[in-house]
């Protein structure tokens, strides 16, 4: 009789612990991000907000926006935070993500050593910037990681019908690194730079460089999330992940990342619709 009660007390132990892990389990969320939200501060500054209402946790993976895209393909995340609109709108097209939201954006700048040898300082064409880099075949450190930020740059350099390829090793140096480190090599090189804005903020290595070029429409730079498709990753925590979407595409997230601020500087501004 005592040995039954204790199997039937070991019994219900073992389900109040599975229903226990069950519950930790769906309360954990991973996002894929960029490096830009990470070395701004922003989601350090945020993320508190999202896990004090609800009582979920959230682990950043701060990779270049083709990784975290790549990363959310194989099942390694929930939810998706990155900027590069075509590919996000490829990933649902493709069936990998649920549905696409605007969250905030701010814009790209090109930064470059003070004495500024391509003599672009002051202008708002980042065409006929880069085209006059080329020219002077100044350096220029590019992440070259498939990021948003670079594939950002790709577009600029074709539209400039400058063949980056072809320089490559040159003046035209790829880091296979995230911005913050890209940034200090651009230091060390005395190079021009392709930065988001907030990231360049955030920085503090600045001597020597500034910003050079910025204020054209076409340095926009928008943010997404996407919720990873749970039909394509039974694994995928959709309910918690979907919390995580609707609270930073609503009031008190968006609020949150209006209010986040560097030296009075805010680096990111919310349009969720």
């Amino acid at each position: 009789m005592n040995g039954n009660w204790l199997r039937t007390g070991a019994m219900m132990l073992g389900c109040v612990a599975f229903v226990a892990m069950a519950q930790a389990e769906e309360n954990y969320i991973v996002v894929q991000s960029t490096t830009s939200t990470q070395n701004s501060g922003l989601l350090d500054a945020i993320l508190p907000g999202f896990e004090d209402q609800s009582g979920v946790d959230v682990s950043v993976v701060a990779v270049g926006t083709g990784q975290a895209i790549r990363n959310a393909m194989n099942g390694d995340g929930d939810v998706l935070l990155v900027h590069a609109k075509p590919a996000e709108d490829q990933f649902v097209a493709e069936g990998w993500g649920v549905q696409r939201f605007d969250v905030m954006y701010n814009d790209f700048v090109l930064i470059g050593p003070s004495a500024d040898p391509a003599g672009v300082r002051g202008g708002s064409d980042i065409v006929t910037a880069l085209s006059a880099v080329a020219a002077a075949q100044s350096p220029f450190a590019s992440r070259g990681d498939d990021s948003g930020t670079h594939k950002a740059e790709l577009r600029h350099w074709q539209g400039a019908r400058i063949d980056v390829d072809a320089a490559s090793g040159s003046w035209y140096r790829e880091t296979g690194a995230g911005m913050g480190a890209t940034l200090n090599i651009a230091q060390g090189m005395g190079a021009y730079v392709l930065s988001d804005r907030a990231t360049w903020i955030a920085f503090g290595n600045k001597a020597g460089l500034e910003v050079l070029v910025q204020g054209d429409p076409r340095l926009f730079n928008q943010y997404g999330v996407i919720l990873v498709n749970p039909d394509k990753h039974p694994q995928v925590r959709a309910e918690a992940g979907q919390a995580f979407i609707e609270w930073l595409t609503g009031p008190n997230g968006q609020a949150a990342i209006a209010g986040y601020r560097l030296d009075g500087q805010q680096l990111f501004f919310p349009n969720a619709q």
